[in-house]
């Protein structure tokens, strides 16, 4: 048997199912995962460090109000965190630009930040009800292949370490040194990994520079596709999800084959 052919054909097919799934459009699981996502504030770095000093194993936050629009409440006895939402007040305003100007002018209204007042917000471990929508993930069992592609790893002198303190990043590539988030399930640690070690092998030089955020994600994420694929792994939609996150798609991946 050419192993070389072979090896061809598995990559040939996962990129072509790749690039179909790219074509396709939002799956239902990313539709819907990036509807509740969309329903939880970014928060300043004030109230990020607020967050953490009160609740350091927080992981999603949101007002009672907003719990309830998810599809679960907050527990009866459960400790607010206390933030600081802004008090916004609506001024009108002139719109004429040239006060001399004896003709109508018309006015809007304008919000004016007039201080800030105490909110708070509630930890998803304070809630019940129903799940939310979660990110698309590899499954499967990697078997022997997730030892021999960390011992690949350490031949190509790449350090690798875990630690919880990424997330919610599952992986980091930091030039010649990877680090995974702790306690994944087998085979989200060997997709994960594999997309690392793509972004060693192919973003830690010059290129780097030469490449948008777009592209790299794109081509980290095709590569774990594709090795993921060619061991058995079920890739569901969770590859084109992630590279649809980053503007990626099946011209951005075509590209760079």
């Amino acid at each position: 048997m050419n192993t070389q052919n072979t090896t061809s054909e598995i990559a040939s097919k996962a990129l072509a199912t790749l690039a179909a799934a790219l074509e396709a459009g939002n799956s239902a699981a990313l539709t819907a995962y990036l509807s509740v996502a969309a329903r939880f504030h970014k928060y300043s770095w004030t109230n990020c460090l607020l967050i953490a000093m009160q609740r350091p194993n927080a992981t999603r936050v949101a007002g009672f109000r907003a719990w309830l629009g998810l599809g679960r409440h907050v527990r009866k006895g459960e400790k607010g965190i206390a933030i600081l939402a802004p008090i916004i007040t609506k001024r009108s305003r002139d719109t004429k630009e040239d006060r001399h100007d004896t003709s109508d002018s018309t006015t809007e209204s304008v919000g004016y930040l007039v201080g800030f007042r105490s909110a708070y917000v509630f930890d998803i471990a304070q809630t019940d009800g129903e799940d939310l929508a979660e990110f698309a993930t590899v499954k499967g069992e990697p078997r022997q292949y997730l030892d021999r592609l960390k011992a690949f790893v350490a031949s190509k002198d790449i350090a690798l370490d875990y630690d919880a303190s990424i997330a919610p990043a599952k992986g980091v590539s930091r030039g010649g040194r990877i680090t995974l988030l702790l306690n994944q399930p087998a085979a989200e640690e060997f997709s994960v990994l594999a997309h690392e070690l793509a972004h060693e092998r192919l973003h830690q030089s010059d290129r780097r520079t030469e490449t948008t955020k777009t592209i790299r994600e794109t081509e980290a994420e095709a590569v774990a596709f594709v090795v993921s694929h060619a061991i058995g792994l079920d890739t569901n939609t969770a590859a084109a999800d992630y590279i649809k996150l980053y503007n990626g798609d099946r011209a951005t991946l075509s590209a760079s084959l």
